[in-house]
Protein backbone atom coordinates (compact mmCIF):
# COMPACT_ATOMS: atom_id res chain seq x y z
CA UNK A 1 0.00 0.00 0.00
CA UNK A 2 1.29 3.45 -0.89
CA UNK A 3 2.00 5.54 2.19
CA UNK A 4 2.58 9.22 2.74
CA UNK A 5 0.78 12.49 2.98
CA UNK A 6 0.17 12.69 -0.77
CA UNK A 7 -1.58 9.31 -0.95
CA UNK A 8 -5.36 9.16 -1.28
CA UNK A 9 -6.67 8.02 2.10
CA UNK A 10 -8.31 4.69 2.62
CA UNK A 11 -11.97 5.22 3.50
CA UNK A 12 -13.43 3.33 6.44
CA UNK A 13 -17.20 3.62 6.59
CA UNK A 14 -18.76 3.02 10.01
CA UNK A 15 -16.95 3.96 13.22
CA UNK A 16 -18.15 1.09 15.40
CA UNK A 17 -15.65 -1.47 16.78
CA UNK A 18 -14.78 -2.84 13.32
CA UNK A 19 -14.28 0.51 11.63
CA UNK A 20 -12.51 2.25 14.50
CA UNK A 21 -10.13 -0.70 14.94
CA UNK A 22 -9.39 -0.75 11.21
CA UNK A 23 -8.73 2.98 11.17
CA UNK A 24 -6.38 2.77 14.16
CA UNK A 25 -4.40 -0.10 12.65
CA UNK A 26 -4.03 1.70 9.32
CA UNK A 27 -3.00 4.98 10.96
CA UNK A 28 -0.38 3.26 13.10
CA UNK A 29 1.02 1.64 9.95
CA UNK A 30 1.40 5.05 8.33
CA UNK A 31 -1.51 4.68 5.91
CA UNK A 32 -3.66 7.83 5.45
CA UNK A 33 -7.18 6.92 6.55
CA UNK A 34 -10.49 8.73 6.78
CA UNK A 35 -13.10 7.29 9.18
CA UNK A 36 -16.68 8.20 8.17
CA UNK A 37 -19.82 7.79 10.26
CA UNK A 38 -23.35 9.14 10.10
CA UNK A 39 -23.32 9.93 13.84
CA UNK A 40 -21.30 12.16 16.14
CA UNK A 41 -19.63 10.46 19.09
CA UNK A 42 -20.50 9.54 21.73
CA UNK A 43 -23.63 7.97 20.28
CA UNK A 44 -25.79 5.16 21.57
CA UNK A 45 -25.80 1.75 19.88
CA UNK A 46 -28.23 -1.07 20.67
CA UNK A 47 -26.18 -4.04 21.83
CA UNK A 48 -25.89 -6.34 24.81
CA UNK A 49 -22.42 -4.97 25.43
CA UNK A 50 -20.63 -8.19 26.37
CA UNK A 51 -17.11 -9.10 25.21
CA UNK A 52 -15.13 -12.24 26.01
CA UNK A 53 -12.02 -11.28 27.96
CA UNK A 54 -9.79 -12.86 25.31
CA UNK A 55 -10.20 -9.53 23.49
CA UNK A 56 -7.69 -8.05 25.96
CA UNK A 57 -5.07 -10.55 24.81
CA UNK A 58 -5.88 -10.07 21.11
CA UNK A 59 -5.80 -6.28 21.55
CA UNK A 60 -3.41 -5.67 24.47
CA UNK A 61 -3.58 -1.88 24.14
CA UNK A 62 -7.21 -1.99 25.31
CA UNK A 63 -6.52 -2.90 28.92
CA UNK A 64 -4.65 0.29 29.73
CA UNK A 65 -7.40 2.38 28.08
CA UNK A 66 -10.49 0.83 29.68
CA UNK A 67 -10.07 2.97 32.79
CA UNK A 68 -11.48 5.84 30.71
CA UNK A 69 -14.95 4.22 30.66
CA UNK A 70 -17.23 2.25 32.99
CA UNK A 71 -16.55 -1.48 32.86
CA UNK A 72 -17.63 -4.54 34.79
CA UNK A 73 -16.10 -8.03 34.66
CA UNK A 74 -17.91 -11.29 35.36
CA UNK A 75 -16.70 -14.78 36.22
CA UNK A 76 -20.06 -16.47 36.90
CA UNK A 77 -22.61 -17.67 34.35
CA UNK A 78 -26.18 -18.83 34.95
CA UNK A 79 -27.07 -20.96 31.93
CA UNK A 80 -30.68 -22.04 31.45
CA UNK A 81 -32.43 -24.22 28.89
CA UNK A 82 -35.97 -25.15 27.83
CA UNK A 83 -38.19 -26.15 30.71
CA UNK A 84 -35.98 -24.51 33.33
CA UNK A 85 -32.99 -26.88 33.28
CA UNK A 86 -30.07 -24.76 34.48
CA UNK A 87 -26.52 -24.78 35.72
CA UNK A 88 -24.01 -22.34 37.19
CA UNK A 89 -20.56 -22.08 35.64
CA UNK A 90 -17.71 -20.48 37.58
CA UNK A 91 -14.46 -19.18 36.13
CA UNK A 92 -11.27 -18.82 38.15
CA UNK A 93 -10.77 -15.40 36.62
CA UNK A 94 -12.98 -12.86 34.82
CA UNK A 95 -14.28 -14.35 31.56
CA UNK A 96 -16.60 -11.62 30.31
CA UNK A 97 -16.16 -7.86 30.06
CA UNK A 98 -19.30 -5.74 30.24
CA UNK A 99 -19.29 -2.30 28.59
CA UNK A 100 -21.77 0.30 27.36
CA UNK A 101 -21.50 0.81 23.63
CA UNK A 102 -22.10 4.56 23.96
CA UNK A 103 -18.81 4.73 25.89
CA UNK A 104 -16.83 1.86 24.35
CA UNK A 105 -17.33 2.95 20.74
CA UNK A 106 -16.38 6.53 21.57
CA UNK A 107 -13.22 5.21 23.23
CA UNK A 108 -12.25 3.20 20.14
CA UNK A 109 -12.88 6.20 17.90
CA UNK A 110 -10.72 8.40 20.09
CA UNK A 111 -7.92 5.81 19.92
CA UNK A 112 -8.14 5.83 16.12
CA UNK A 113 -8.01 9.65 16.00
CA UNK A 114 -5.10 9.71 18.46
CA UNK A 115 -3.27 7.31 16.13
CA UNK A 116 -3.73 9.72 13.22
CA UNK A 117 -7.03 8.81 11.56
CA UNK A 118 -9.22 11.63 10.23
CA UNK A 119 -12.79 11.46 11.56
CA UNK A 120 -15.77 12.67 9.52
CA UNK A 121 -19.15 12.57 11.27
CA UNK A 122 -22.67 13.41 10.15
CA UNK A 123 -22.12 11.68 6.81
CA UNK A 124 -24.67 8.99 5.97
CA UNK A 125 -23.48 7.03 2.93
CA UNK A 126 -26.37 6.28 0.58
CA UNK A 127 -24.62 5.24 -2.62
CA UNK A 128 -21.42 3.44 -3.62
CA UNK A 129 -19.88 2.66 -6.98
CA UNK A 130 -16.64 0.97 -7.97
CA UNK A 131 -14.61 0.92 -11.17
CA UNK A 132 -11.17 -0.32 -12.12
CA UNK A 133 -9.44 2.65 -10.49
CA UNK A 134 -11.39 3.71 -7.42
CA UNK A 135 -14.45 3.52 -5.22
CA UNK A 136 -16.82 6.47 -5.02
CA UNK A 137 -19.12 7.10 -2.06
CA UNK A 138 -21.96 9.61 -1.92
CA UNK A 139 -23.53 10.88 1.32
CA UNK A 140 -27.15 11.88 1.76
CA UNK A 141 -26.15 15.54 1.95
CA UNK A 142 -24.38 15.32 -1.43
CA UNK A 143 -20.79 15.04 -0.25
CA UNK A 144 -18.63 12.71 -2.32
CA UNK A 145 -15.45 10.81 -1.61
CA UNK A 146 -13.19 8.81 -3.89
CA UNK A 147 -10.64 6.33 -2.63
CA UNK A 148 -8.45 3.49 -3.85
CA UNK A 149 -9.66 1.18 -1.06
CA UNK A 150 -12.76 1.11 1.16
CA UNK A 151 -13.41 -0.88 4.32
CA UNK A 152 -17.17 -1.17 4.77
CA UNK A 153 -17.93 -1.50 8.46
CA UNK A 154 -21.39 0.00 8.15
CA UNK A 155 -23.33 -2.68 10.00
CA UNK A 156 -25.90 -5.35 9.30
CA UNK A 157 -27.72 -3.09 6.84
CA UNK A 158 -24.52 -2.21 4.96
CA UNK A 159 -25.35 0.18 2.15
CA UNK A 160 -21.98 -0.44 0.53
CA UNK A 161 -22.40 -4.23 0.50
CA UNK A 162 -25.86 -3.85 -0.99
CA UNK A 163 -24.95 -1.23 -3.60
CA UNK A 164 -21.94 -3.19 -4.81
CA UNK A 165 -23.75 -6.53 -4.90
CA UNK A 166 -21.73 -8.15 -2.11
CA UNK A 167 -24.86 -8.79 -0.06
CA UNK A 168 -28.32 -8.14 -1.49
CA UNK A 169 -30.00 -8.85 1.82
CA UNK A 170 -30.05 -11.35 4.68
CA UNK A 171 -32.44 -14.30 4.60
CA UNK A 172 -34.83 -14.38 7.60
CA UNK A 173 -33.12 -17.50 8.96
CA UNK A 174 -29.73 -15.74 8.86
CA UNK A 175 -30.56 -12.86 11.22
CA UNK A 176 -31.88 -12.63 14.75
CA UNK A 177 -34.24 -9.95 16.03
CA UNK A 178 -32.71 -8.84 19.33
CA UNK A 179 -34.97 -6.79 21.63
CA UNK A 180 -33.30 -5.20 24.64
CA UNK A 181 -33.05 -2.25 26.92
CA UNK A 182 -30.13 -0.69 28.76
CA UNK A 183 -31.53 0.91 31.91
CA UNK A 184 -29.88 2.52 34.96
CA UNK A 185 -29.89 0.43 38.12
CA UNK A 186 -31.97 3.10 39.84
CA UNK A 187 -34.98 1.95 37.77
CA UNK A 188 -34.25 -1.69 36.95
CA UNK A 189 -31.80 -3.87 38.80
CA UNK A 190 -30.57 -7.43 38.59
CA UNK A 191 -30.32 -8.88 42.10
CA UNK A 192 -27.01 -10.63 41.41
CA UNK A 193 -24.72 -8.26 39.49
CA UNK A 194 -21.90 -10.80 39.67
CA UNK A 195 -23.67 -13.18 37.27
CA UNK A 196 -24.22 -13.25 33.54
CA UNK A 197 -27.68 -14.81 33.01
CA UNK A 198 -28.45 -16.50 29.69
CA UNK A 199 -31.39 -18.70 28.68
CA UNK A 200 -31.49 -20.66 25.42
CA UNK A 201 -34.69 -21.90 23.84
CA UNK A 202 -36.59 -19.27 25.81
CA UNK A 203 -40.38 -19.39 25.44
CA UNK A 204 -42.10 -16.22 26.70
CA UNK A 205 -45.56 -17.73 26.72
CA UNK A 206 -44.78 -21.06 28.31
CA UNK A 207 -46.05 -22.78 25.17
CA UNK A 208 -45.30 -26.51 25.11
CA UNK A 209 -43.43 -26.32 28.41
CA UNK A 210 -46.02 -27.89 30.65
CA UNK A 211 -46.57 -31.41 29.39
CA UNK A 212 -44.82 -34.35 27.83
CA UNK A 213 -47.44 -34.29 25.08
CA UNK A 214 -46.52 -30.74 24.17
CA UNK A 215 -42.83 -31.58 24.17
CA UNK A 216 -43.37 -34.55 21.88
CA UNK A 217 -45.51 -32.46 19.55
CA UNK A 218 -42.85 -29.71 19.40
CA UNK A 219 -39.47 -31.39 19.82
CA UNK A 220 -37.56 -28.35 18.56
CA UNK A 221 -36.52 -25.73 21.06
CA UNK A 222 -37.79 -22.20 20.43
CA UNK A 223 -35.11 -20.56 18.29
CA UNK A 224 -34.35 -17.79 20.71
CA UNK A 225 -32.62 -16.62 23.83
CA UNK A 226 -32.93 -14.22 26.75
CA UNK A 227 -30.19 -12.54 28.76
CA UNK A 228 -29.21 -10.26 31.61
CA UNK A 229 -25.90 -8.44 31.19
CA UNK A 230 -24.96 -6.57 34.39
CA UNK A 231 -23.04 -3.34 33.86
CA UNK A 232 -21.40 -1.14 36.46
CA UNK A 233 -24.23 1.41 36.63
CA UNK A 234 -26.76 -0.10 34.19
CA UNK A 235 -28.29 -3.42 33.31
CA UNK A 236 -29.01 -4.80 29.85
CA UNK A 237 -31.94 -7.17 29.62
CA UNK A 238 -33.09 -8.59 26.33
CA UNK A 239 -34.72 -11.34 24.35
CA UNK A 240 -34.04 -12.45 20.79
CA UNK A 241 -35.28 -14.86 18.15
CA UNK A 242 -34.12 -15.96 14.73
CA UNK A 243 -36.21 -13.70 12.51
CA UNK A 244 -37.88 -16.53 10.57
CA UNK A 245 -38.95 -18.15 13.86
CA UNK A 246 -40.22 -14.84 15.25
CA UNK A 247 -42.36 -14.23 12.17
CA UNK A 248 -43.79 -17.75 12.11
CA UNK A 249 -44.15 -18.70 15.77
CA UNK A 250 -44.27 -15.59 17.98
CA UNK A 251 -47.44 -13.53 18.03
CA UNK A 252 -46.30 -10.77 20.41
CA UNK A 253 -44.93 -7.35 19.54
CA UNK A 254 -41.28 -6.76 20.49
CA UNK A 255 -41.91 -4.54 23.49
CA UNK A 256 -44.66 -6.83 24.79
CA UNK A 257 -42.07 -9.63 24.79
CA UNK A 258 -39.63 -7.42 26.67
CA UNK A 259 -42.15 -6.45 29.34
CA UNK A 260 -43.21 -10.07 29.70
CA UNK A 261 -39.60 -11.19 30.15
CA UNK A 262 -38.94 -8.62 32.87
CA UNK A 263 -42.22 -9.45 34.62
CA UNK A 264 -41.29 -13.13 34.65
CA UNK A 265 -37.77 -12.42 35.90
CA UNK A 266 -39.16 -10.23 38.67
CA UNK A 267 -41.62 -12.94 39.72
CA UNK A 268 -38.67 -15.34 40.00
CA UNK A 269 -36.66 -12.92 42.13
CA UNK A 270 -34.00 -12.40 39.48
CA UNK A 271 -34.60 -8.68 38.89
CA UNK A 272 -36.50 -5.88 40.57
CA UNK A 273 -38.03 -2.77 39.05
CA UNK A 274 -39.81 -2.08 35.79
CA UNK A 275 -38.99 -1.93 32.12
CA UNK A 276 -38.35 1.59 30.77
CA UNK A 277 -39.85 1.95 27.30
CA UNK A 278 -37.58 4.78 26.14
CA UNK A 279 -34.53 2.58 26.73
CA UNK A 280 -35.86 -0.26 24.57
CA UNK A 281 -34.45 -0.86 21.08
CA UNK A 282 -34.99 -3.82 18.72
CA UNK A 283 -32.22 -4.50 16.22
CA UNK A 284 -30.99 -7.22 13.87
CA UNK A 285 -27.92 -9.42 14.29
CA UNK A 286 -26.51 -11.59 11.48
CA UNK A 287 -26.33 -15.16 12.80
CA UNK A 288 -26.01 -17.20 9.61
CA UNK A 289 -22.24 -17.09 9.48
CA UNK A 290 -19.88 -14.84 7.50
CA UNK A 291 -20.59 -14.03 3.88
CA UNK A 292 -18.71 -16.38 1.54
CA UNK A 293 -17.28 -13.30 -0.18
CA UNK A 294 -16.49 -10.65 2.47
CA UNK A 295 -14.62 -8.53 -0.03
CA UNK A 296 -14.22 -7.85 -3.72
CA UNK A 297 -11.56 -5.90 -5.59
CA UNK A 298 -11.22 -2.59 -3.72
CA UNK A 299 -13.83 -3.16 -0.98
CA UNK A 300 -13.57 -5.26 2.21
CA UNK A 301 -16.51 -5.93 4.57
CA UNK A 302 -15.81 -6.03 8.31
CA UNK A 303 -17.92 -6.71 11.39
CA UNK A 304 -21.69 -7.13 11.01
CA UNK A 305 -21.49 -5.98 7.39
CA UNK A 306 -19.68 -9.23 6.59
CA UNK A 307 -21.75 -11.38 8.94
CA UNK A 308 -18.90 -11.85 11.42
CA UNK A 309 -20.98 -12.77 14.48
CA UNK A 310 -20.99 -15.92 16.59
CA UNK A 311 -24.29 -17.61 15.68
CA UNK A 312 -24.62 -19.38 19.03
CA UNK A 313 -23.58 -16.71 21.53
CA UNK A 314 -24.52 -13.72 19.31
CA UNK A 315 -21.22 -12.10 20.31
CA UNK A 316 -20.14 -9.64 17.67
CA UNK A 317 -17.84 -7.01 19.18
CA UNK A 318 -14.77 -9.25 19.38
CA UNK A 319 -15.17 -10.48 15.81
CA UNK A 320 -15.82 -6.95 14.58
CA UNK A 321 -12.53 -5.77 16.04
CA UNK A 322 -10.67 -8.79 14.67
CA UNK A 323 -12.00 -8.34 11.14
CA UNK A 324 -11.36 -4.59 11.24
CA UNK A 325 -7.77 -5.28 12.20
CA UNK A 326 -7.38 -8.04 9.58
CA UNK A 327 -8.84 -5.82 6.85
CA UNK A 328 -6.36 -3.07 7.68
CA UNK A 329 -3.44 -5.50 7.77
CA UNK A 330 -4.46 -6.97 4.42
CA UNK A 331 -4.30 -3.48 2.90
CA UNK A 332 -0.83 -2.95 4.37
CA UNK A 333 0.45 -6.39 3.37
CA UNK A 334 -1.03 -6.72 -0.13
CA UNK A 335 1.87 -6.34 -2.62
CA UNK A 336 -0.06 -4.16 -5.06
CA UNK A 337 -3.60 -3.55 -3.87
CA UNK A 338 -6.22 -4.09 -5.00
CA UNK A 339 -4.67 -7.10 -6.77
CA UNK A 340 -5.21 -10.06 -4.45
CA UNK A 341 -6.48 -7.85 -1.62
CA UNK A 342 -9.88 -9.51 -1.13
CA UNK A 343 -8.34 -12.98 -1.31
CA UNK A 344 -5.69 -12.08 1.27
CA UNK A 345 -8.36 -10.72 3.62
CA UNK A 346 -10.65 -13.72 3.16
CA UNK A 347 -7.82 -16.11 3.96
CA UNK A 348 -6.82 -14.14 7.05
CA UNK A 349 -10.42 -14.20 8.37
CA UNK A 350 -10.77 -17.91 7.71
CA UNK A 351 -7.46 -18.66 9.40
CA UNK A 352 -8.18 -16.76 12.62
CA UNK A 353 -11.94 -17.01 13.15
CA UNK A 354 -13.46 -18.88 10.22
CA UNK A 355 -13.73 -22.29 11.83
CA UNK A 356 -15.22 -21.09 15.10
CA UNK A 357 -17.84 -18.98 13.35
CA UNK A 358 -18.74 -21.82 11.00
CA UNK A 359 -18.96 -24.28 13.89
CA UNK A 360 -21.14 -21.84 15.83
CA UNK A 361 -23.76 -22.01 13.08
CA UNK A 362 -23.72 -25.81 13.15
CA UNK A 363 -23.87 -25.94 16.96
CA UNK A 364 -26.84 -23.57 16.90
CA UNK A 365 -28.66 -25.89 14.51
CA UNK A 366 -27.70 -28.96 16.53
CA UNK A 367 -28.96 -27.62 19.85
CA UNK A 368 -32.14 -25.89 18.70
CA UNK A 369 -33.15 -29.00 16.75
CA UNK A 370 -33.97 -30.87 19.96
CA UNK A 371 -35.21 -29.20 23.14
CA UNK A 372 -34.52 -32.32 25.21
CA UNK A 373 -30.94 -32.44 23.93
CA UNK A 374 -30.40 -28.78 24.75
CA UNK A 375 -31.83 -29.18 28.25
CA UNK A 376 -29.76 -32.32 28.85
CA UNK A 377 -26.50 -30.67 27.80
CA UNK A 378 -27.10 -27.63 30.00
CA UNK A 379 -28.25 -29.65 33.02
CA UNK A 380 -25.33 -32.08 32.78
CA UNK A 381 -22.61 -29.48 32.25
CA UNK A 382 -21.27 -29.88 35.84
CA UNK A 383 -20.54 -33.53 35.08
CA UNK A 384 -17.85 -32.47 32.61
CA UNK A 385 -15.55 -30.10 34.52
CA UNK A 386 -12.67 -30.57 32.06
CA UNK A 387 -14.90 -29.45 29.18
CA UNK A 388 -16.20 -26.46 31.14
CA UNK A 389 -12.64 -25.50 32.03
CA UNK A 390 -11.55 -25.77 28.39
CA UNK A 391 -14.34 -23.46 27.24
CA UNK A 392 -13.56 -20.93 29.96
CA UNK A 393 -9.87 -20.98 29.07
CA UNK A 394 -10.89 -20.21 25.50
CA UNK A 395 -13.10 -17.30 26.64
CA UNK A 396 -10.27 -15.85 28.72
CA UNK A 397 -7.70 -16.18 25.95
CA UNK A 398 -5.62 -18.96 27.51
CA UNK A 399 -6.61 -21.60 24.98
CA UNK A 400 -7.07 -21.59 21.23
CA UNK A 401 -10.34 -22.47 19.57
CA UNK A 402 -8.63 -25.32 17.72
CA UNK A 403 -7.67 -26.87 21.05
CA UNK A 404 -11.19 -26.54 22.47
CA UNK A 405 -12.68 -27.94 19.29
CA UNK A 406 -10.42 -31.00 19.46
CA UNK A 407 -11.41 -31.51 23.10
CA UNK A 408 -15.13 -31.35 22.32
CA UNK A 409 -15.02 -33.60 19.29
CA UNK A 410 -12.99 -36.31 21.00
CA UNK A 411 -15.21 -36.39 24.08
CA UNK A 412 -18.57 -36.03 22.34
CA UNK A 413 -18.58 -38.20 19.20
CA UNK A 414 -22.27 -37.49 18.50
CA UNK A 415 -21.43 -33.81 18.16
CA UNK A 416 -18.48 -34.66 15.91
CA UNK A 417 -20.67 -36.72 13.61
CA UNK A 418 -23.29 -33.98 13.47
CA UNK A 419 -20.72 -31.33 12.57
CA UNK A 420 -19.31 -33.58 9.86
CA UNK A 421 -22.80 -34.05 8.43
CA UNK A 422 -23.51 -30.31 8.48
CA UNK A 423 -20.23 -29.72 6.67
CA UNK A 424 -21.20 -32.24 3.98
CA UNK A 425 -24.61 -30.55 3.55
CA UNK A 426 -23.03 -27.11 3.33
CA UNK A 427 -20.59 -28.41 0.72
CA UNK A 428 -23.45 -29.79 -1.35
CA UNK A 429 -25.33 -26.49 -1.04
CA UNK A 430 -22.32 -24.52 -2.22
CA UNK A 431 -21.76 -26.84 -5.20
CA UNK A 432 -25.40 -26.64 -6.21
CA UNK A 433 -25.32 -22.85 -6.14
CA UNK A 434 -22.26 -22.65 -8.40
Amino acid sequence: MVRGQNSSPVLVVGAGPAGATAARTLALKGVPVRLIDRSAFPRNKPCGGGISVRALKRFPYLESQLGRIATHTLSRLHLEGPGGASTIVHSREPAALMIRRVEFDALLVSLAVEAGAELVTGAEIVHAAMNAERVELIARDGRRWKAPIVIAADGVHSVIARRLGLNRGWAPHAVALDMMEETPRSALRDLDPSTLWVAYGYDPGGVNEGSDVGKRAHPRAPEGYAYIFPKRDHVNIGIGYVLSYYRNAVDKAPYDLQRGLIAELESRGVVTGESVRRNFTPFLIPVGGPLPEPGRDRVLLAGDAGGFVNAFTAEGIYYAMVTGDLAARAIVEAPEPPAGLARLYRRACRSEIGRELRDAVWIQRYLFADRARMARIIENAPRYPATTRAILEYATGHRSYASVRFHLLTRFPELALRLMWERVKDGRSLRSSD
